[in-house]
């Protein structure tokens, strides 16, 4: 491959007048008797100055493209703005003895991490706290604006405070590739204890002692490979490796179970995983291996004890396609194992309706995350510590946490004393902004502690919320989520719509609210999600029929959403706007090659458009992790010729009209790289396509940091979104309900 000349300058002080033209710098790739002419790979060389004024010229077409726009950008941050309570604080959450809690201050990017002490062991009614007002004892244990000072990005990868109470442990990224800088600090004091330990792995952990505290780091290709010890105040150089995962499609993560008795080591593919404990009373101690590494078998690990006895909660999908729960005593007599299989027993069975998502274990209850009918939900089961382990499992009768709304989502959310006698959580809708409660254990109540304000006129009986059914090619009915204005929409009168969609690795796109995208509702646009197969809505087999040689049902299914709606009277085509990021950018992006006629315009976050070129080279960040999502098309030629066909880059085509499209893309992201939505937007542009580019040039995977920075970035996009939608004119309708 020659270099290629820096022929674009710098970007221009003056309005461009054309949009930048890539060189051709032809890359040839041969794979399986296949030649491939790639005349943009040149794009990858981050480091290269004509790469970077490209990506300058792009931002300057860009810019000057939606010039128009400028005016309802502003507006559109105004209204987000203006909806937030910026001076704001969540509800405190009870560790040890201390209230711990988030603050926000009007003005400031960071949110200020605090904490009050504890006043009453006795009472688990949490403190009640005006935004902006301060009590006696309150501490800031961390102000991210003060930490964040001088960077262009910022975000905190470990926070983590001593079971004592006196140890900050947190680490910070400060250009967006996930690269953490580790740090302890002595709270009493404010001093830096020992060295900062640089490019650690996000989810650090203390041991419950504090002495120590645990890391994970990355290896070249960005994989989580190995696990560290850290005496605290010790120089950064003297960690001890624990583990190192030398097999490169698994990545391990740690963290301690809510007994903090264990020290939990996970190491995951995609298909498979292998757990194992340490036990806190030895942290010097050896790992011990719950349940052998075996191909296909995915589990996670809970510790209760029950009657007395320490059991092992196994949540697991050996010949449970949605999982089922078992139990087996900690104790073992074989030397590294921890865990009797001899006395497993079944806990909750294998439901083909219902996909078992999580277990957590309090010492008076289990919590079970499931998922039923495409929604997230939670049920609990007591346990009676005066009966034997026999007679608990005997016992055990789940009861559901339920909610009226038909669309909605319910998690836990800051649950961490292993005593508490009420469950935390968290509740949300399209409609409904997110809700903490506690529930109580005994007698089922719930306690509303706080829902998100929302500034201005807002009334959530404005909104109708809907689900639809589309069938696919193949007969498959795939679920569609609506919500719109009542009074702007009247179902099967065609209105503007977006249409969002993500697809892989069994995430799940649940119903939850948006201050921002009341903008888009507010001006009389429809927003639907398309829960195609790839995705966890309706269970592991959801996921497994939109994954390596049945991917291209993920795009075909999108494709017929859309068809869909555009069918039963509720868009049209020139009306419809894809949204998608990540993964969720390749399937708008193949979704267009399929059907470009079925969109008015796409939005693509961070798109993963360029998938065959990232999944053949190796070394690429998390690539070999991928073959067990895609494929691997190095050593299968259908793979590479599956891939090749849907990759949206190499599935341009001439003489096709394509809907107008805007990517975006930040040049320090490790999951999907700047060059593949680079590149997929200079070969958009051979074919005359009506395409822009927009690179945050200090950002990561996420975008830019800092909420109001974020708030501009969504005001950009959605501006954009009204104007292909025909409502860049229309001013958002004051509600009936004021």
């Amino acid at each position: 491959m020659s270099e290629p000349q820096d022929t674009t300058a710098a970007a221009p002080s003056t309005t461009p007048s054309a949009p930048p033209v890539a060189q051709r710098v032809p890359t040839v790739r041969t794979h399986h008797g296949h030649e491939f002419v790639d005349h943009y790979e040149w794009l990858r060389d981050k480091s290269s100055e004509a790469v970077l004024e490209h990506l300058r010229a792009e931002n300057a077409w860009t810019e000057a493209q939606t010039a128009h726009l400028s005016t309802l950008r502003e507006s559109i941050y105004g209204e987000i703005k203006s909806r937030v309570q910026e001076t704001d604080m969540s509800v405190p959450v009870r560790d040890g003895g201390w209230w711990y809690f988030g603050r926000t201050v009007e003005g400031k990017q960071y949110g200020l991490q605090c904490r009050l002490p504890v006043t009453d062991p006795t009472s688990w009614e949490p403190p009640t706290i005006e935004p902006g007002q301060t009590l006696p004892g309150e501490e800031v244990l961390l102000d991210a604006n003060h930490e964040a000072e001088g960077h262009d990005f910022f975000a905190i990868g470990s926070l983590d405070v001593s079971d004592d109470g006196t140890r900050l442990l947190w680490a910070i990224d400060t250009d967006g590739d996930e690269r953490y800088e580790l740090r302890v600090r002595d709270i009493a004091s404010g001093k830096q204890l020992g060295e900062a330990i640089p490019n650690t792995a996000a989810g650090a952990s203390f041991s419950p002692d504090g002495e120590y505290f645990y890391y994970t780091t990355v290896d070249d290709a960005w994989r989580p490979d190995k696990v560290w010890r850290h005496k605290v105040g010790d120089p950064a150089g003297t960690s001890v490796l624990i583990h190192h995962e030398p097999d490169e499609r698994f990545w391990v993560g740690m963290g301690m179970t809510r007994s903090r008795r264990y020290l939990v080591l996970s190491m995951s593919s995609k298909i498979t995983s292998e757990v194992r404990l340490l036990d806190m009373h030895e942290p010097e101690g050896e790992f011990r291996t719950v349940w052998p590494r075996e191909h296909g078998v995915d589990y996670e690990v809970e510790h209760a004890v029950l009657g007395g006895e320490d059991w092992l909660l196994i949540l697991h999908n050996k010949g449970a396609q949605n999982f089922t729960l078992v139990a087996e005593p900690a104790s073992t007599q074989t030397p590294g194992r921890i865990g009797d299989p001899t006395r497993r027993r079944p806990v909750i069975q294998h439901d083909h309706d219902i996909r078992l998502e999580d277990v957590t274990a309090f010492q008076h209850h289990l919590v079970i995350a499931y998922r039923r009918q495409a929604l997230p939900r939670l049920a609990t089961l007591p346990i009676d510590q005066q009966l034997s382990a026999d007679e608990i499992f005997e016992s055990f009768e789940p009861h559901e946490i339920s909610f009226e709304e038909p669309l909605s989502s319910v998690w836990m959310s800051g649950n961490s004393e292993w005593d508490q006698p009420m469950l935390r959580i968290g509740y949300t809708s399209f409609a409904t902004p997110s809700t903490i409660y506690d529930y109580v254990f005994d007698g089922g109540e719930l306690l509303l502690r706080k829902q998100q304000a929302v500034l201005g006129t807002y009334h959530p009986d404005d909104y109708e919320q809907h689900r639809e059914w589309a069938i696919a090619a193949d007969g498959t009915r795939i679920p569609i989520s609506l919500i719109w204005r009542r009074d702007l929409v009247q179902p099967g009168t065609p209105a503007p719509l977006v249409l969002y969609g993500y697809g892989a690795y069994e995430i799940s796109i649940d119903p939850s609210f948006s201050v921002s995208r009341l903008s888009l509702l507010d001006r009389g646009a429809i927003w639907a999600v398309a829960h195609v197969r790839g995705g966890g809505e309706l269970g592991r087999h959801w996921y497994e029929d939109g994954k390596e040689a049945t991917k291209p049902n993920s795009f075909s299914d999108f494709v017929a959403v859309a068809r869909h709606l555009q069918a039963n009277g509720w868009t049209t085509p020139e009306r419809t706007v894809a949204i998608g990021g990540s993964a969720g950018g390749l399937l708008v992006g193949a979704a267009i090659n399929l059907a470009p006629d079925a969109f008015g315009g796409v939005l693509a976050d961070v798109p993963f458009v360029d998938p065959l070129t990232s999944i053949l080279d190796p070394s690429l960040p998390l690539t070999v992790i991928e073959w067990d999502e895609w494929g691997n098309p190095l050593a299968n030629p259908e793979v590479y010729e599956l891939m090749r066909g849907y990759s949206p880059y190499e599935g341009v085509r001439d003489g096709v009209s394509y809907p107008r499209i805007l990517a975006t893309t930040s040049l320090n992201d490790t999951r999907v790289l700047y060059v593949e939505p680079a590149k997929w937007v200079a070969r958009l542009r051979e074919v005359h396509a009506p395409v822009l580019l927009k690179t945050e040039m200090s950002a990561g995977h996420g975008g830019v940091s800092g909420r109001y920075e974020a708030w501009k970035q969504t005001a950009f996009e959605y501006a954009w979104v009204l104007d292909v939608l025909g409502l860049a004119d229309t001013a958002p309708v004051p509600s009936p309900s004021a």
